[in-house]
């Protein structure tokens, strides 16, 4: 019977790797890469080559332990033994696109630190970008419309220079202000015509 609902599970493609895990025990832990990704489309690595290609593809993946740090850059020991399988993978001749499904495929899209230009994605994409744009907008639109809304300079009416305000404790403090800065006295300015 678990054969017959592997067999439909796999010809149905849902790709449910932890259930055959789990019927077939420990030897069928790791899913085949061959049967996840197809034959290596590269040519095998080794020695230091392999070594810096390895770093490259790691610091691609996101740890799924530590979520913040690249596979290459996680301490955990999931990272490690994920970093042995991009190694292994890479030795064996598979390709960087090839690596990167193969662990997409096991824990999904978001294994990516990087996530592909596709589907939702582009919201994680250019939704920063338009929300600056939108923000830029607005505040566009409201200093346009504020600016359209002051009167001009000139339509002012300034209040002449003898005017004193209406209340008197203001008025008076005026007028000290006046007689100090300009020296005339009470505040009031001397007239033109007088000796």
């Amino acid at each position: 019977m678990t054969v017959t609902i592997r067999g439909i599970l796999v010809t149905l493609g849902l790709g449910l790797a932890g259930l055959a895990a789990a019927e077939e025990g420990p030897r069928a832990a790791t899913l085949d890469p061959a049967f996840v990704v197809g034959a290596p489309k590269g040519q095998p690595l080794s020695g230091a080559v392999l070594d810096s290609h390895t770093e490259e593809v790691a610091g691609l993946l996101r740890c799924p332990v530590c979520q913040g740090l690249s596979v290459a850059a996680s301490p955990s020991s999931m990272a490690s033994n994920m970093k042995a399988e991009v190694r292994s993978l890479l030795a064996a001749g598979y390709s960087d696109d090839q690596v990167l499904a193969y662990f997409e495929r096991s824990y999904g899209e978001f294994v990516r630190l990087q996530p592909p230009l596709r589907g939702v994605n582009w919201l994680v994409w250019l939704g920063p970008v338009a929300a600056l744009l939108a923000g830029g907008g607005t505040v566009f639109l409201a200093l346009r419309r504020s600016a359209s809304q002051a009167p001009p300079a000139t339509a002012r009416e300034l209040p002449a220079r003898d005017t004193l305000p209406d209340d008197a404790a203001l008025a008076a403090a005026v007028l000290r202000i006046r007689e100090r800065a300009y020296g005339w006295p009470g505040g009031v300015r001397p007239r033109a015509d007088a000796p």
